[in-house]
């Protein structure tokens, strides 16, 4: 199974963390918004879509990416990193999971973790989770990627 993760991770590297434990159990590479651009996605049967999270959304170049991506018909998954849990009644992974359906998409799993978050009045304190995403989020990651690959 050929797969890809287009990953947008900025702040602090947690994303990228992320991906590369998932990528090393589906043998994926990991690439930014930017160089997936212009066809960058043909012939991958599974694709992730992945960025720190930011005042409650994905990272603007994903969800970009995303919204230029042409109609498909493979399969992709959500990851994503945050300072705070998801909340269940507006998951921020929601408007990707949408988008990425409305492409064509067949999502078929989300993964989250918390993660160092240096965002707004978490900086005067000098941020949370400092040691996340820590060896168990990776470890959940890794899993997370086996269920895929089956």
């Amino acid at each position: 199974m050929k797969t890809l993760l287009v990953c947008a991770s900025v702040s602090h590297g947690n994303t990228r963390r992320v991906a590369e434990a998932m990528a090393g159990v589906l043998d994926a590479r990991v690439v930014t918004p930017q160089d997936a651009a212009g066809g960058g996605l043909v012939g991958y049967d599974l694709v992730g879509f992945g960025s720190g999270v930011f005042a409650q959304r994905m990272h603007p170049d994903l969800l970009a990416f995303a919204r230029a991506l042409p109609t498909s018909s493979g399969r992709a998954f959500v990851f994503a990193t945050s300072g705070l849990p998801e909340p269940a009644f507006t998951p921020y992974t929601r408007p990707l999971v949408r988008l990425l359906e409305s492409r064509g998409y067949a999502v078929e799993d989300t993964f989250t973790c918390r993660a160092f978050d240096t965002w707004g009045p978490f900086r005067l304190i000098g941020g949370i989770n400092r040691r996340r995403p820590d060896a168990g989020d990776l470890a959940a990651a890794r899993a997370f990627a086996a269920r895929l690959a089956r």
